[in-house]
């Protein structure tokens, strides 16, 4: 754990917990802030908590989104299995148990609590958790999650409540996929088989029901009298409000205008609350994370799909001074797609390329006969991944026009617009950002490879596809399979299609009467809602 130490007024701390360190962590804040004792079935009558994000929902139908708009989704719906306070691997959510019921892990079983029901008041049964599975393939949804469900061969329904998957090959990771929220069940009274929803109106079974919602504005939860699972509630209401900047969001919270934020901070927002420059009544709580950025180069582009500009620029980019100048080392620098902390990390950039060199890209450019500046559009999105994005495109382009080598441009859209645009094809070079589906290497290698993945751009890797990932998927031990992610990562650094750029932290601020922060964040950085209340005194 550390502790910023305010500059003044020792009164007023800014506290800094590690999420690693959860077990006594409450006590450990309490006994830094000088806190009294405090309950969270005490609650003041001060309304729902209100928490900021920049990260706005892109649909309400899980069918539809394999991105952010799973935060909202983890709240309001219910999956088989998921994430319970300090649980790294699935545990039962909507089902009573699951597991393998063979030695190969391609038979997988759940078996539903009795007597389940959405929100609305209808039953939640294993017909329904079918048909939440068998309309993502349907629909399939271009750049969706139908991806996720690459190992699935067919669901099977047993009686009211039995669920059995079969799979076309070996998958040690599938547990880890009903647990994301791609895989929220919903009701087939509400969600056609065959199409999207798309009355802006939400039904599931989580912890909340979404009482009401502005796109891009807010999304207002109450509690949900049916919820049947383990999460346990501490607050009866939140409130979600999408702010187009961490600068407004900041501002709104040391306006007390929202409680919490959990998506989007700034790094010099972070930077002036680790300082207490501000002075505010505030607490950060800050944890290691998994969300990685990168680069992602356009096979059909004249330029992008040339390896020798792919590997130029990866040569070239400086991943220290984007973490330094633009994040004020918030974020780490990344030389792989799988980040550190997880087995498989590998360095493998730093390995092949070292320092940045002008040089040795001048020398892999003039290999490829290319002698002149390469010219290209690299894209970003203007409100999805924090206010840093456009000062991290403008640094990046400077870095390679600096060179002489690169005649660099850059152009950014909202995210409805660029996703839709990369999906299309659009761009050259695009920047995305990922929060993992589930804490396991996997989830960092195959959403990217493969005809159908999470960035709508076929990307063919046989040997990943057919032979490496195969073979980790059998192996329940996933600190076994090291050496398959390890090759697997080469491949990618050889090829360069993909440009792993930094890892980012985790950071909670929140005015000093709200708890929860701390144990708030599940295995993939999505913010469960119902850990979060107040406190009744300091």
């Amino acid at each position: 754990m550390r502790v910023f130490k305010p500059n003044v007024r020792p009164r007023r701390p800014v506290l800094i917990a590690s999420t690693s360190l959860l077990t006594g962590c409450l006590l450990t804040g309490c006994l830094l802030a000088g806190c009294g004792v405090f309950s969270p079935d005490e609650d003041d009558d001060a309304g729902p908590i209100v928490v900021g994000t920049t990260s706005a929902p892109s649909t309400l139908d899980p069918a539809a989104s394999w991105d952010g708009s799973w935060e909202l989704f983890r709240n309001i719906y219910q999956t088989l299995l998921g994430y319970p306070s300090g649980a790294t691997t699935p545990q039962p959510d909507a089902a009573q148990s699951c597991g393998f019921t063979d030695s190969a892990n391609q038979t997988y079983r759940c078996l539903l609590r009795p007597d389940m029901k959405f929100s609305d008041g209808d039953p939640l049964d294993a017909n329904a958790v079918k048909h939440s599975i068998d309309r993502i393939r349907a629909i399939n949804v271009s750049g969706g999650p139908a991806g996720l469900l690459g190992s699935l061969n067919r669901v099977q329904v047993l009686g009211e409540r039995e669920i059995v998957f079969h799979l076309d090959e070996p998958d040690a990771t599938f547990p880890f996929v009903l647990a994301t929220p791609a895989l929220s069940i919903v009701d087939p009274d509400d969600y056609p088989a065959d199409a999207l929803r798309e009355d802006g109106k939400a039904v599931g079974s989580g912890p909340y029901t979404l009482a009401s919602y502005e796109e891009g504005e807010r999304a207002e939860l109450v509690g949900n009298k049916r919820y049947e699972g383990f999460a346990e509630r501490k607050n009866d209401a939140v409130t979600i409000r999408y702010f187009p900047d961490s600068p407004k969001m900041v501002d709104a919270l040391r306006d007390k205008k929202i409680d919490v934020t959990f998506r989007g901070l700034a790094s010099s927002d972070i930077v002036a609350l680790q300082g207490d420059e501000s002075e505010e009544e505030l607490q950060l709580v800050e944890g290691a994370g998994t969300e990685i950025s990168y680069l992602v180069f356009n096979p059909k582009d004249p330029w992008a799909r040339k390896a020798a500009v792919r590997r130029a620029i990866a040569q070239l980019i400086d991943r220290p001074a984007i973490a330094h100048k633009v994040y004020k080392d918030t974020v780490d620098p990344l030389y792989s797609m799988v980040p550190k902390g997880l087995a498989g990390h590998t360095t493998a950039f730093f390995d092949d390329f070292g320092d940045p060199s002008v040089s040795k890209a001048r020398a892999i450019l003039s290999e490829a006969g290319i002698t002149k500046r390469v010219p290209l559009t690299l894209w970003y999105t203007t409100d999805r991944y924090g206010s840093e994005t456009t000062p991290e495109f403008q640094e990046i382009r400077d870095q390679l026009n600096d060179s002489k080598l690169f005649d660099v441009t850059i152009k950014g859209r909202p995210w409805k617009t660029y996703e839709a645009g990369y999906r299309n094809g659009e761009y050259p070079v695009f920047g995305r950002g990922w929060f993992p589906d589930f804490p396991d290497a996997d989830n960092f290698i195959a959403p990217f490879v493969g005809t159908q993945n999470a960035l709508g751009t076929p990307y063919p890797v046989p040997e990943i596809t057919g032979e490496l990932l195969p073979r980790s998927r059998r192996e329940s031990d996933r600190g076994a399979v090291e050496e398959e992610f390890e090759q697997a990562q080469q491949i990618l650094v050889d090829d360069a299609r993909l440009l792993p750029l930094w890892q980012g932290k985790q950071y909670v601020a929140a005015s000093e009467d709200i708890s929860g922060g701390e144990v708030a964040l599940d295995p993939s950085t999505i913010m469960t809602m119902w850990e979060l209340y107040r406190k009744t005194s300091w």
